[in-house]
């Protein structure tokens, strides 16, 4: 009796080894995100070599800007926000100014990239597809992080070679694009690992994107002077700031980022092995056999979907309100240098600084709250990829109603956050002052100004939903993403008017403290009106998927 050899045990299933694939997926989500990819790196890279330009011109000289940080230093609000200024150079400078920023643009495009292309490719069922032919396991999660980190290292060498470019230190600037790169791929690195956690593209993306909400939060007390210094070792964004571009290298801090982000990625690993394709680690919690009877119409189901994000920005928008408020008093004792009051006054728009200081940070939480408003709308993109959409209107369910409920939750929601923020505000102010009666309403209507603009930005991306809905994600993230520039940082850059214009929020009135002007706001709400309605005609015309 002849004996028969056993047959190789396969590295994997039909033979394949996990790995399988990788370089296919690869090329594939490159080619998908081949417009999303690049908007992203030179939005981000602009960010960094426009306010080095900047402050080359505000700031010629070497005293300048030594008045400049030293003013800067003797401000807990600025640092709180912005991060700790460690040198008066044009380096340390713009890393002061936009590094944090840029840090955390970098981290939400390594969010984006990885759940993309992992857990919102297997919700739709595009990767059971594809895994039934010859490909390993965890091809789509390697092929998802060689993308996400790639982009963080080009992102670095842009940034870097942008700064070089404009004649600063090639230390410093390798400095600088590698506590931003590497942001990027700690987050990426934490999408990796919500991706596996959960069962749907947006929890992936609220558990992903409140790990970067609260490290920001961490970094912000730990920046505030409030004793707690510590914190901001406990912050991936405190990382980057501590790795002190351009005023004493401390490259060993880049260990600690890149030794998290191996950590994270081998821990994502694991966890996909362990877990079945389609499903999350974390049990789904299973709902009511039947649904009450206040859940029977669309605007009480949006309102289920989208309450417990809603409840969560007012939360945040009230508390930052208030940190504002409390720590505006005194504010133009610390800015005691002329450099520092054109700085503020230039992004508010006022000669007033208590007024410039205020209307500056309402203008930065409009442009956030714009960002809820892109978020809430394109909550029904979300719904129609993932299919819930199409159960729902095959109901006696109307389009123009599903969808009508969603946006009313991202226009007023909008509303209240800004009303939220302006009110903490007044009310904290007030009571520092001792003049709550004329704070409070003053900081409370500057606030509500900014409503119509952020309007216009949610408005933007409804318009990409019901006529070009595959590019409504990324192209109505990357047109906050340019807005947001234009409004924070093309008022230092002192652009052109014409491309000033192109922010709907250089058209609010400069409150508080400015005058009044209702023609403008009603003009922006007109537009948003245009741009919801274009969306929902397109909405109503074209085909579901």
């Amino acid at each position: 009796m002849t004996a028969v050899a056993a047959p190789p045990r396969a590295a994997g299933r039909n033979g394949t080894s996990a790995l399988t694939g990788t370089t296919e997926l690869t090329r594939l989500a490159l080619r998908r995100d081949r417009y999303f990819l690049p908007a992203w790196l030179y939005v981000l890279t602009a960010a960094i070599a426009s306010t080095a330009y900047s402050f080359r011109g505000l700031y010629p000289t070497a005293a300048s800007r030594a008045e400049l940080a030293a003013s800067l230093r003797g401000n807990p609000s600025l640092t709180a926000l912005a991060g700790p200024v460690y040198g008066d150079s044009i380096g340390a400078l713009t890393m002061w100014k936009v590094g944090l920023t840029v840090a955390v643009g970098a981290a939400l495009m390594g969010i984006f990239t990885v759940i993309r292309h992992t857990r919102a490719d297997e919700e739709a069922g595009r990767l059971e597809l594809v895994g039934s032919t010859v490909l390993g396991r965890q091809a789509a999660l390697a092929a998802s992080l060689v993308v996400a980190f790639g982009m963080c290292l080009v992102l670095a060498l842009l940034i870097a070679a942008a700064s070089i470019l404009l004649g600063l230190p090639a230390g410093g600037a390798l400095a600088m694009g590698a506590a931003i790169g590497l942001a990027g791929w700690v987050f990426a690195a934490v999408a990796a690992v919500s991706a596996q956690l959960t069962g749907s593209a947006r929890g992936a993306r609220g558990v992903a994107g409140g790990a970067l909400a609260l490290a920001y939060l961490v970094r912000t007390v730990g920046d505030s002077g409030s004793g707690l210094s510590w914190l901001s070792w406990a912050s991936p964004l405190g990382w980057a700031e501590r790795l002190r571009p351009f005023a004493g290298e401390r490259w060993w801090v880049a260990g600690l980022s890149l030794a998290v982000g191996a950590v994270l990625t081998g821990a994502a690993g694991l966890l996909s092995a362990r877990r079945d394709v389609g499903a999350g680690l974390l049990p789904s919690r299973p709902g009511r056999a039947q649904a009450p009877g206040w859940l029977r119409s669309p605007f009480a189901l949006a309102w289920q979907l989208q309450r417990g994000s809603l409840l969560w920005w007012t939360f945040g928008f009230a508390v930052t309100g208030a940190v504002l408020g409390t720590s505006a008093k005194g504010i133009g004792a610390a800015l005691n240098t002329q450099q520092a009051r054109e700085f503020i006054t230039r992004l508010g728009g006022q000669s007033v600084i208590i007024d410039a200081y205020f209307a500056a940070l309402i203008l930065m939480l409009g442009a956030t709250a714009a960002a809820y408003g892109v978020a809430s709308a394109l909550r029904l993109r979300g719904e129609e990829t993932e299919q819930r959409a199409e159960i729902l209107l095959a109901t006696p369910t109307a389009r123009i109603s599903w969808a009508a409920s969603h946006l009313l939750i991202a226009v007023v929601g909008t509303a209240v956050l800004l009303g939220a923020a302006g009110l903490s505000a007044g009310l904290a102010y007030g009571l520092r002052t001792g003049d709550v009666g004329t704070q409070l309403p003053r900081l409370l209507g500057a606030a509500l100004a900014q409503v119509p603009a952020a309007w216009v930005i949610a408005g933007v991306a409804v318009a990409l939903f019901g006529l070009a809905p595959r590019l409504a994600v990324p192209v109505g993230w990357t047109a906050l993403g340019v807005v947001a520039l234009l409004t924070l940082l093309g008022p230092t850059l002192r652009l052109p008017q014409w491309v000033m214009d192109i922010s709907p929020f250089t058209h609010v009135p400069k409150l508080p403290g400015g005058a009044f002007t209702v023609t403008p706001l009603a003009w922006l709400t007109v537009v948003a009106a245009v741009l919801i309605a274009a969306g929902l005609v397109g909405f109503r015309r074209r085909d579901l998927g």
